[in-house]
């Protein structure tokens, strides 16, 4: 009797482990099925190409919000009211050749003019005067303003002192080969027409990017990997031999 009770105890514990064991093998085996297609999903996304190392959507690049849906087109009033405006300027300054002064005081004139006589029209047909509102620049848009170009200005500062280290020179190239063409460009038109074309490419180029991502990203891989080509045998030949020193940083108090 003593036999068959330890033998009946021996076999509900082993059932008891057995059953467990094969329940956790099948939850792992469910959680591996249920991560598989979305770990296989990461991999293949991280295997892809992206411009410039491009992680995240366009719109996080842009900044996401209000800025990045009118770069994109998304709130189309707003970013065809906000492109017909600047073009209108550009066309004032560059076209018509007027001057900022000369085009303000015309229209501070012309504004000052018909708000006058509809305040002095009011007594004669017997209406209320009109309410002109009070025009003020609040503190807090001005220090937004002040920081945010505050942190532009460092974060180009910062830039230009890594490019200037010597550390990088495929880095200082490329820096030096995009300012080149930036003083040929601006020695062809002027600051407006220049900044009009930068104005034009920004709310044009990064729309288009999004609309043929996969087609632009294929072909800056093939270029990206051309380039990496040419720049091995340009270095071999000629900048490998070029002799530089190590550079230490400086530390500025």
């Amino acid at each position: 009797m003593a036999e068959h009770r330890e033998e009946s105890l021996l076999e509900k514990i082993t059932e008891k482990f057995h059953g467990r064991h094969s329940s956790s093998v099948v939850d792992s085996d469910d959680e591996k099925s249920s991560r598989g297609p979305s770990a296989a999903a990461e991999a293949v996304k991280a295997k892809i190409y992206r411009l410039f190392g491009r992680e995240k959507p366009v719109h996080k690049v842009l900044g996401g919000g209000k800025p990045a849906d009118v770069f994109l087109w998304r709130n189309k009033k707003v970013s065809a009211s906000t492109f017909g405006a600047v073009t209108a300027i550009w066309v004032f300054f560059e076209l018509m050749e007027y001057h900022l002064i000369t085009l303000v005081c015309h229209g501070l004139i012309l504004s000052l003019a018909i708000i006058f006589l509809w305040c002095n029209a009011t007594t004669f047909i017997s209406k209320s005067r009109p309410h002109v509102p009070e025009l003020s620049i609040s503190e807090d848009l001005a220090l937004n303003v002040v920081l945010s170009l505050r942190y532009v200005i460092n974060r180009g500062l910062v830039a230009l002192r890594d490019i200037a280290s010597g550390r990088d020179l495929k880095k200082f190239l490329a820096a030096a080969a995009a300012l080149w063409v930036l003083s040929i460009i601006a020695n062809c038109c002027s600051f407006l027409m220049l900044f009009y074309i930068a104005f034009v490419a920004l709310y044009t180029v990064p729309v288009l990017y999004e609309k043929y991502e996969d087609r632009v990203d294929a072909f800056a891989e093939k270029a990206e990997a051309e380039f990496k080509k040419h720049y091995v045998v340009i270095h071999v030949k000629y900048l490998s031999k070029i002799p530089m020193g190590p550079l230490k940083d400086k530390k500025f108090q």
